[in-house]
């Protein structure tokens, strides 16, 4: 006796070697012996043989009518045996049996199982139904495999062209369009980023950055709605002064300015003025959305995308030959020791006189220039008498630092500015400290400290960056760097307290922190009640955290676009070897351009050595260098110990150390990551 069972969704046949009650011990053709309860056998035959039986039934399968069949079948459910009498017009054989088995096993759309060897015909809605999505599955296989031919052939699909950013950076896959993506890029062993390049779906690999940002950050893209631009008050009183800003040549939102005056006591008031969009932009207004929206003006080199319209940055920033609203800050000092007696903040119009700029002062004002008074540049003597408050300034901080317990800052490091024109990349070396530099960092850091024991002391909340003791051990347990909504001491720049409020054309936190001190400044010891946050405001805790997570995005895009500009250069000066300095192990940084890469397999050299290597490649998608090492050029400089012990746990990876970079004043120059916010330019 043989068997047609079923088993476990398969269906097997054997002979029966014994019977026991309602089980059968059956052996199949591959010899393993398998034990089968009666309830599951559907057949018993003696001929033909198992194995010839099993094929002739799957022939016949493969040629049953299931149109006419399903005809057959009628309504009702029915057993495989009872349908094939009808179907065959006689009792059915057990390889037709079989056979009609299989095919109504295999046809789902058109039979229902309802058990062992039951069924039921499909109603004729539901098979029409499932007949056209079979139907249209195969003219979609039609079509992806049509897209996946014309990719291969190194041209784009019309239907991607519109969604060429969905597909890269947040696909559907269910989609023929991203299927047929995969699979032509698996055929062509390679990635759909590149496979995208290759067709001009995308057009370079820098576009590519950008537009997976854009697609990430500015959804709904990166332009403003038309709205009105809104003013200060005419009222503001006007400052009987003539101010003047330093920036680097390719800035547009300057939010700074300084002024000097010698008084009749002898003393000295020097101001510090702050573009002043807070007192023309509301909490909640329309602007106000716009730029709580987008937190922060976002750089790239050569290129930025702004926090407010351009109409609005225009208005308020501090341009040369205008009278603008400002907030200042000024500070009357004791020139023979440059104490600072008082400080006094206010609201006002304020004359900009000059807008300096880097490009043209740099080689000009130095050390030596200013200690010995050599040259003719404009501001000369305010900008000397900047350099030695400054000078003390950085010299109490330095003080304030060390009681913390954390080293001096590293004045021999190199900072790197970005030119873009025309796709040609200009990457300037620039070392950290440089007397203009250190004026306006100075400055800027006064003003944030001072604003924020304003914020403090009047009890009115406001933004601060605190860096203090942290998790971990060693250097990292004290570069925790954090933003709270109280005053608490930034270790780092050797500050009690220190509120970002200078750059409020450029960051929301500057712009929100702007509000409260507006509030103190008016309305004093009244100023908690008027403030537009009050302590513990909840609203004020969700721009903390927004604020944080864009920042640290747009962070990451700088990083990356500069990380491409460096590769970029790499082509254009046909860099074939180079210089760099080992930060740590096999993580090394070029010397001419701050590009951080790890070299595989690099033998054991001294941190901060410096090192010749051959290039053997980059990637401009990957952002990658491949390089071999061909000798050990100089034992460690000061200059790369410093840099190495700053920055090589960030560089890296490590999630040990927190790397904050300030965004540089000077817009496209870029400052090296650092865990000090008061390491880059004009913080």
């Amino acid at each position: 006796m043989n068997l047609f069972f079923e088993e476990s969704g398969d269906f097997k046949v054997g002979s029966v070697l014994s019977t026991a009650g309602e089980a059968h011990q059956v052996e199949l053709s591959s010899g393993k012996r398998t034990k089968v309860k009666t309830k599951d056998v559907l057949l018993q035959f003696e001929k033909p043989a198992p194995d010839v039986l099993l094929e002739e039934a799957k022939g016949i399968a493969a040629e049953v009518d299931l149109d006419f069949l399903w005809e057959v079948a009628g309504q009702e459910e029915f057993g495989f045996a009872e349908l094939g009498a009808e179907y065959f017009g006689h009792a059915p054989l057990p390889a037709e049996a079989a056979g009609l088995v299989l095919a109504l096993h295999n046809a789902p759309i058109y039979f229902y199982k309802k058990g062992r060897g039951r069924y039921k015909a499909a109603p004729e809605q539901s098979l029409r139904a499932a007949q056209a999505g079979i139907e249209k599955k195969k003219q979609q296989a039609l079509v992806q495999a049509a897209y996946v031919e014309e990719l291969k052939a190194g041209k784009l699909p019309e239907a991607m062209q519109p969604i060429v950013a969905q597909l890269l950076f947040k696909p559907d896959k269910n989609t023929i369009e991203y299927k047929a993506l995969e699979a032509a890029a698996n055929e062509l062993q390679t990635t759909a980023p590149r496979l995208m390049l290759a067709t001009k779906g995308i057009a370079s690999p820098k576009d590519l950055h950008m537009g997976r940002f854009l697609f990430e950050q500015f959804p709904r893209g990166a332009g403003f709605p038309a709205l009105p631009v809104p003013s200060a008050p005419t009222s503001l009183p006007t400052a009987n002064v003539a101010a003047f800003s330093i920036d680097d040549v390719t800035t547009t939102e300057i939010d700074d300015a300084f002024s000097v005056e010698h008084l009749l006591d002898g003393t000295v008031r020097v101001g510090i003025h702050i573009a002043a969009p807070g007192l023309a932009i509301k909490p909640d207004d329309a602007i106000d959305k716009i730029a709580r929206s987008r937190m922060s003006t976002v750089y790239m080199p050569g290129d930025k995308i702004t926090m407010l319209p351009d109409e609005v940055v225009n208005a308020f920033t501090l341009a040369e030959g205008t009278t603008c609203p400002a907030l200042s800050l000024y500070a009357t000092l004791n020139p023979q020791d440059w104490s600072v007696i008082s400080t006094t903040t206010r609201a006002e119009l304020v004359p900009i006189a000059n807008n300096l700029r880097h490009n043209d002062l740099d080689a000009l004002v130095n050390e030596e220039t200013l200690e010995s008074g050599a040259g003719e540049y404009p501001h000369k003597a305010e900008l000397s008498l900047l350099w030695k408050w400054a000078l003390q300034l950085e010299a109490g901080r330095m003080k304030k630092r060390e009681a913390f317990g954390l080293k001096p800052e590293q004045a021999n490091r190199v900072d790197f500015n970005f030119y873009v024109e025309d796709d040609v990349v200009s990457i300037v070396r620039r070392k950290r400290g440089a007397p203009l530099d250190k004026i306006v960092a100075e400055l800027m850091i006064f003003a944030n400290s001072t604003w924020g024991k304003l914020l403090h002391d009047s009890g009115v909340p406001g933004i601060y960056r605190s860096q203090g003791a942290g998790s971990g051990a060693g250097w990292a347990a004290k570069m925790q760097v954090r933003m709270v909504t109280h005053a608490a001491p930034h270790q780092g720049l050797g500050v009690d307290q220190y509120a970002w409020s200078t750059s409020p054309l450029r960051r929301y936190t500057d712009l929100v922190n702007q509000w409260q001190i507006l509030a103190c400044a008016e309305h004093g010891v009244t100023a908690p009640l008027v403030a537009p946050f009050k302590p513990r405001d909840a609203t004020l805790f969700s721009i903390v955290s927004a604020f944080d997570a864009a920042y640290s995005a747009y962070n990451d895009f700088q990083q990356t676009m500069e990380r491409y500009w460096c590769l970029r250069w790499l082509g254009q000066e046909q860099a074939k070897q180079v210089d760099a300095v080992v930060l740590k192990e096999d993580v090394l940084r070029l010397v001419d351009i701050p590009l951080v890469i790890r070299l595989a397999g690099m033998p054991p050299v001294a941190r901060g050595a410096q090192v010749r290597l051959d290039i053997v490649r980059w990637d401009e998608v990957d952002l990658t260098l491949e390089a071999r090492l061909l000798e050990v050029c100089a034992a460690p400089t000061d200059e790369a110990l410093a840099a190495e012990e700053e920055e090589g746990e960030a560089a890296a990876g490590d999630s040990g150390e927190a790397a904050v970079e300030e965004v540089v004043e000077a817009e496209g120059a870029v400052a090296a990551v650092s865990t000090d916010d008061a390491a880059p330019v004009n913080p």
